[in-house]
């Protein structure tokens, strides 16, 4: 017989109030820290932006000479959300997160789509700072992958070692090369910066707005949400995909424009969930007693409604994740990406018709992608069982 859980140790019960004591300037020290932290990245950005010139590396000066794009900058706003409004929360609670692991650790799949997914963000964002992007490279065309080998008689004459009469891959591209010499390797790296990049960018803009409009449109009820609901009907319906297409065709296929279309046009799948468990927790009697005491709508909101719904917006997010990294792999392979950013969709698309003779060049990145998409549907599904175990029982 299973043992159910103290009600204390839920994470939609912790006492929050707590957790942030010591406020500042009316401000709880997570959001404080917050913010000071996002002033320093706006700093950073607006010297690099207007005090560097433009054929200067920004962090040049300090003997590094990575230069930081626009989407790396975004990047480091939603690792600064993630550190202070998940890994924080977790490090102060440590029993409910001892609980939320010894739950989660229990289904093996998504255990290893953690390794997997952890081993993937590592890579994805050390790998460019050490590597060069992939660069054409004509005598290297169509090598395959080492400990492989292909007819030394197809249509590109062999780049690697030539033996009984086939091409054999070598280790100066494990992985082998496309048609224009590029090491898929290294296209498979920055493929995976791109969709981690992409993801958790995306990801933070939508769980701001949807759960923000999700939690006042199921707190203030009546008109409120009446208006706010109407307004996401039109936007689930409005194609975004059209928008983007005008968006590039009158401007240019920068990765900028995918972000800020699907990041704010998402998000209306987000709020209808987060509003439907916010809906639950306003018949909560802390709720209640919040009102009763006179708490204002905002300090209810900001509070409770929000902190309580915490576990919905999480597990929303996994699921959210691999839906913009499989969008952004499709628009790059009909050749509406960004150009200038390798990804995994362009390589499918630039193998795909050599697949008789050079399986690797769409294989490979193929499997990254889909591995990716099976990892965080895994880990999705396994911190919705544990973070929220009473939803599995109201779907059994």
């Amino acid at each position: 017989m299973a043992t159910e859980r103290p009600q204390s140790d839920r994470f939609e019960d912790i006492d929050w109030d707590s957790v942030s004591s010591g406020f500042r300037f009316g401000i709880p020290p997570r959001s404080l820290g917050m913010l000071l932290s996002a002033l320093g990245i706006v700093a950073l950005f607006a010297y690099d932006r207007y005090v560097l010139s433009s054929d200067t590396a920004t962090f040049e000066q300090l003997g590094w000479g990575y230069n930081v794009t626009q989407i790396d900058w975004l990047f480091m706003f939603a690792l600064l959300f993630i550190f202070f409004y998940i890994v924080v929360p977790l490090y102060q609670n440590p029993r409910m997160t001892r609980y939320y692991w010894d739950n989660f650790k229990k289904n093996r799949p998504a255990l290893l789509s953690l390794v997997y997914l952890l081993a993937i963000f590592a890579i994805g964002m050390v790998g460019p700072l050490f590597i060069s992007k992939p660069e054409l490279a004509l005598f290297d065309q169509y090598q395959p992958p080492v400990y492989t080998s292909v007819s030394a008689s197809y249509p590109i004459e062999c780049a690697g070692e030539v033996a009984n009469g086939a091409c054999h891959g070598t280790w100066e591209h494990p992985m082998g090369t496309d048609g224009d010499g590029r090491s898929i390797l290294k296209i498979v790296i920055f493929g995976m910066t791109l969709s981690m990049k992409l993801g958790f960018i995306i990801a933070m803009i939508v769980v701001v707005i949807g759960s923000v409009v999700g939690t006042v449109a199921a707190y203030a009820g009546s008109l409120v949400d009446e208006i706010l609901m109407r307004y996401v009907d039109i936007q689930q319906v409005f194609p975004a995909f059209l928008l983007y297409l005008l968006i590039i065709y009158i401007y240019s296929q920068d990765i900028i424009f995918f972000i800020l279309v699907y990041g704010f046009l998402s998000w209306g799948g987000t709020a209808r969930y987060v509003r439907s468990n916010a809906l639950q927790k306003t018949e909560e009697e802390y709720i209640k007693a919040a009102k009763a005491s006179g708490a204002s709508t905002w300090h209810v909101i900001r509070r409770h409604l929000v902190p309580n719904t915490a576990s919905s917006i999480i597990t929303q997010t996994t699921l959210l994740i691999p839906g913009v990294i499989l969008a952004e792999a499709g628009f790059s392979f009909l050749g509406l990406g960004d150009p200038s950013i390798p990804s995994w969709g362009q390589a499918i698309a630039a193998g795909r018709d050599d697949l008789d003779f050079a399986w690797w060049i769409a294989t490979i990145p193929g499997v990254f992608l889909f591995f990716t998409i099976l990892a965080f549907n895994f880990l999705g599904d396994a911190l919705l069982d544990a973070i929220n175990p009473q939803a599995e029982a109201e779907n059994e």
